[in-house]
This record gives C-alpha cells, structure tokens and sequence, in this order.
C-alpha cells in the first residue's frame, strides 16, 4: 500500500465529535512512552506529522488521522506513567472505553508494548480489556532494533509468554522500518474486504 495523503488529524473528546463518515478506523494504544507518534510518522511516511515528545503524556484527545481518504488511525492518549493527574487518567480512561464501546467501524487495534523491556502490569490489563471486547488485536513491539540479536528470542518468549498470546507479535523500528509492511498489510486486507472478521 502506498500513502498518498494524510490530512490533520480530526481531534475529539466525545463520541458526538467522531467522524460521521463511517470509514475504516484502526486503534493505535500503548504507554505514554512506548513510540506511538514514531509508529504514525513511519507508518505513513511523514516526518514530524505527529507530534512526538520527550514528555510522556502529550497526546491528551483522540486524534483520526485519515489517510488516502480510505480510512482513519486513531491515536489516544497513552497509558501509565504520564505526567498527569489521576483525575485526568481516568477522564482518558472513560475516553478511550467510550470510543471502544461505541465504535462500530473499529476494524482492529495496534497495541504497542516495549520490545525491550517485560510488559507492564498496564499492557496486561490494556490487552485483557480488548480482548474482553473481542476485538481484533496485533501486538506491536517498538523499539526492536535496540535490543541485540543474542537477546530477542529471550526477550520474544518474554512478551508471547507475559501477555499470554496465542498469536505472532510483529517487531517494529522506526529506523530500519521492521514492520512497516506486516501493519500495511493488515489494513489493506480490511480495506480489501479479505478478512471474515
């Protein structure tokens, strides 16, 4: 698949400010720190497009990309170890659960977790509510290309063997860009109507 355009992303708090355009949507969710907007910059091709940080915490709305005029990423405010209030974590919270439950043309959810580190206790509850939901998940882990090659299959069993997955994850680097056509791959088969989910 090649991107062709990205337009600014559409930026809402509630479910009436949501695109109305019925158009594929893809989730993208994972740490405050864990690489979303490197994950969104590489994805599509565009450097800076969004905005990342060194400040965890700085995604604080839901934010649709909508790319080629086919379909939407989603990005939502991150999880654990933001610089944020408590109030305001669970103000994300009901956000994020609110665009979950409501969102018919969600097709599937990109969590991103650190491919070098054990996932956390918040990755774990994070993948058991959206399995909760039954919906169509692929665990993506950034980061891959900093750990060295005498490490990843320790630290492959680590994250298949934390999270309980049943399924591959996909290694993902935002500098060799490892990934980048299994996750092209995936939307274009929903976009295609190649899948029965």
């Amino acid at each position: 698949m090649q991107i062709d355009s990205v337009e600014e992303p559409l930026i809402a708090i509630r479910v009436s400010q949501y695109p109305t355009d019925l158009k594929k949507e893809f989730l993208l969710l994972g740490r405050s720190n864990v690489g979303k907007s490197s994950f969104i910059n590489t994805l599509i091709e565009r450097k800076n497009f969004a905005r990342t940080s060194s400040k965890p915490g700085k995604t604080q709305t839901l934010n649709f990309y909508l790319v080629n005029n086919a379909f939407y990423l989603v990005d939502v405010p991150g999880y654990g170890f933001a610089s944020v209030s408590k109030e305001t974590q669970k103000k994300f919270g009901i956000m994020i659960e609110d665009y979950i439950k409501t969102r018919e043309n969600l097709c599937h959810v990109f969590l991103l977790v650190d491919y070098r580190h054990k996932p956390t206790e918040d990755d774990i509850l994070m993948y058991n509510f959206l399995k909760y939901y039954n919906l169509n998940i692929t665990v993506v882990a950034t980061k891959y290309d900093k750990v060295t090659k005498n490490k990843r299959i320790k630290q492959d069993k680590l994250i298949r063997n934390t999270l309980d997955l049943k399924q591959d994850f996909i290694p993902w680097s935002t500098i060799t860009k490892k990934g980048r056509g299994e996750i092209l791959d995936i939307i274009n088969k929903y976009l295609e109507g190649d899948t029965n989910e």
